[in-house]
């Protein structure tokens, strides 16, 4: 089984980041064939086809080719790459894996409502999510709320989608106990007098986040505790309106600290108390998990967040996180209060919740769920360690 990871991918993403990290450790190494993902389609397709002919020309060089499917994996938000995947499948016999992670259209009318859904552009973006799902052999989707939303939207085959859930790095997001990043600011059993409880929120402030209900929160929470601090990092859409209204209501236990570099993401989360997940009302939000929610229980951090069909696939309510009904301000506030005046709880959800993430939606778990999804559809997988198990 081989895989060739094709197009303007950000190989820094942490979905794609973690399949690749993941299959390596399986013993199957992927290649890359990427271009800057500043590039139109028309410059980028001439590059992309003369570093797949490398390749393929070493390859037939070399003689016997590998064992099982030979697989082209276009990642996240590649949907204008998924017909120059298709093309090349079709000359050399290969399979395509589309991960869209999102749909084009989904992102930018449903969820950002950037465009009217009546629009020229609108439909142009529709069309090009249709062609990419179309071209694929198989549609990875990271939840199964969000198949259901492919195959009603765009028609498609429910045995074309399968379900391949958001992973994280757990060499990085791990609880401090274990020598994890950022372990040199974890929180100490005594809290340091004067020091405030920490309820931090990270993310691109994307409509799917909720801010608003955040900022809502911490407006009662001020009322009741005013020893709770709520810390955003980050900037995007909604910053600038959640800024506003936070100054309106005049908080003083609101803090935004702008971006920060990745790497100061797991310090970040070590030193808070309590991590947000997304609080949005939009379609969207009930389709997702993001990233920031399982790297946050990697880190073994309590977490709350907006109960939704996506999270509730995953995740149970007080066992491996709070999760807040509507009105939804009002519940985030009273988890909040709660999980500070709780301590057991927070350590019981915090270990409960690290370690499912840990065993399920490592790189490791999550490569080898890509490579039994694979061996379904396609055959043969050639995988090391199942052939070792064979006699």
């Amino acid at each position: 089984m081989t895989f060739t990871f094709l197009g303007a991918y950000d190989p820094d993403y942490p979905r794609n980041a973690v399949i690749r990290k993941g299959l390596r450790q399986l013993g199957v190494s992927p290649r890359e064939c990427r271009a800057d993902r500043a590039w139109k389609f028309w410059v980028r397709y001439p590059v992309l086809l003369l570093r797949l002919m490398k390749p393929a020309a070493a390859a037939d060089r070399r003689g016997a080719p590998a064992r099982g499917p030979r697989c082209l994996f276009v990642p996240e938000f590649g949907q204008k790459d998924v017909p120059l995947a298709r093309f090349w499948a079709t000359l050399t016999a290969r399979k395509v894996i589309f991960d869209p992670l999102a749909a084009r259209y989904e992102t930018k009318v449903v969820d950002w409502r950037r465009l009217p859904s009546d629009s020229p552009v609108a439909w142009w973006n529709f069309q090009i999510d249709r062609a990419a799902f179309a071209g694929a052999d198989l549609v990875l989707a990271d939840t199964a709320a969000h198949k259901a939303y492919y195959c009603e939207t765009y028609g498609l085959d429910p045995a074309k989608v399968e379900v391949l859930p958001l992973g994280f790095d757990d060499d990085i997001f791990r609880p401090p106990a274990e020598g994890g990043a950022g372990a040199s600011a974890a929180i100490p059993a005594g809290r340091a007098p004067g020091r405030p409880f920490e309820v931090l929120f990270t993310g691109s402030f994307l409509p799917l986040h909720g801010t608003e209900v955040i900022i809502e929160a911490a407006r009662i929470v001020a009322g009741c505790d005013p020893g709770i601090r709520f810390t955003f990092i980050g900037s995007g859409r909604t910053h600038a309106a959640a800024r506003r209204a936070a100054e309106a209501a005049g908080l003083t236990n609101v803090v935004f600290a702008g971006r920060r570099p990745p790497d100061e993401l797991p310090a970040s989360l070590a030193a808070a108390d309590i991590c947000l997940g997304i609080f949005g009302r939009t379609e969207k939000a009930w389709r997702v998990v993001p990233h920031k929610l399982v790297q946050a229980l990697g880190a073994g951090k309590p977490v709350i967040t907006a109960r939704t069909p996506a999270a509730e696939e995953f995740f149970t309510h007080r066992r491996h996180l709070l999760f807040c009904d509507e009105p939804l301000a009002e519940s985030l506030a009273a988890a909040v209060l709660e999980l500070k005046a709780d301590a057991a709880l927070r350590e019981r959800i915090a270990r409960d919740g690290c370690a499912l993430v840990r065993e399920r939606f490592s790189p490791r778990a999550t490569a080898a769920r890509l490579m039994e999804i694979v061996e379904k559809h396609f055959g043969e997988s050639g995988h090391p360690e199942r052939r070792e198990g064979r006699t």
